[in-house]
């Protein structure tokens, strides 16, 4: 794809380099995995926006005005247009890919991930998934990858590269991506299906994760699970006022309006 059909030259690189504390260098694998894992530890996953029915859209002037301007997260059509933007700007071989969640006989294209060659080799990018590789895996047959005490397997499949995550005893597929060319259109239409069907699990709660120094945060409308290298995982539901909390220890750059209307969306969809 050309950097025309993304208009690319339209982020403010610097910004988004300081705004994940990472300096510009020539690409290589090191480089690469260093940007991934900077930008997880940046940005949330979350679909707050598509809870407060004010999404910017996905197209890249709206990402990056919500992500480097303001520090805020998204989901997978953001974070993968902000980092696909910005790897091509370093120089790095990229393309955007759609892929199905889950079962991929049973699931529309509706994750974005980004593939990446570098030194001759491809790699998958994952920064939009919520609990997923912090640094890219080979795209390879039977690739295994161990990081943040998660395993990772990538295998080719008649569909399509499928990630999946080992989990009590045994893989669990999260996501089937093919190699059709992917346009920005593709992602506007992902995003408009995930955020306005009534059915989407975007629609229904909140899903907010956060990857920090030392642990792994899922936060959902009602409960908070943490998740630390070598360690057991720690689930337990939230009291009246924790999602606030969890808010603002995660370091959610939210609005006094934004915070409140969220709190009351929430009650809303509690009540039924």
């Amino acid at each position: 794809m050309t950097d025309d059909l993304w208009q690319v030259q339209r982020l403010d690189l610097d910004g988004y380099l300081a705004r994940i504390g990472v300096e510009a260098k020539p690409p290589s694998r090191a480089a690469l995995d260093e940007l991934h894992e900077a930008h997880l530890r940046t940005f949330t996953f979350d679909n707050i926006d598509v809870l407060l029915e004010q999404h910017p859209g996905v197209l890249l002037d709206a990402v990056a005005e919500k992500f480097v301007g303001r520090g805020r997260g998204g989901y997978c059509f953001e974070h993968g247009t902000l980092l696909a933007a910005a790897l091509e700007r370093l120089g790095y071989d990229v393309s955007r890919q759609l892929g199905r969640v889950g079962a991929p006989t049973a699931s529309a294209r509706t994750h974005c991930v980004v593939f990446v060659t570098i030194d001759g080799r491809r790699v998958m990018c994952d920064p939009g998934f919520g609990l997923s590789i912090v640094r890219p895996i080979e795209l390879v047959d039977g690739a295994e990858v161990t990081q943040r005490g998660h395993r990772f397997r990538m295998s080719e499949t008649p569909l399509g590269w499928q990630l999946s995550r080992w989990h009590q005893g045994a893989w669990e597929t999260m996501h089937t991506t093919d190699e059709a060319a992917v346009v920005p259109d593709d992602l506007v239409m992902g995003h408009h299906f995930t955020s306005t069907l009534p059915t989407s699990h975007f629609r229904a709660g909140l899903r907010l994760t956060k990857l920090e120094a030392d642990r792994h945060v899922s936060l959902s409308s009602d409960a908070v699970t943490i998740r630390r290298e070598g360690e057991p995982t720690e689930h337990r539901e939230l009291a009246g006022g924790e999602v606030a909390d969890w808010l603002h220890e995660l370091g959610v750059p939210l609005t006094d309006d934004e915070e409140q209307r969220l709190l009351k969306r929430l009650a809303e969809l509690a009540a039924g």
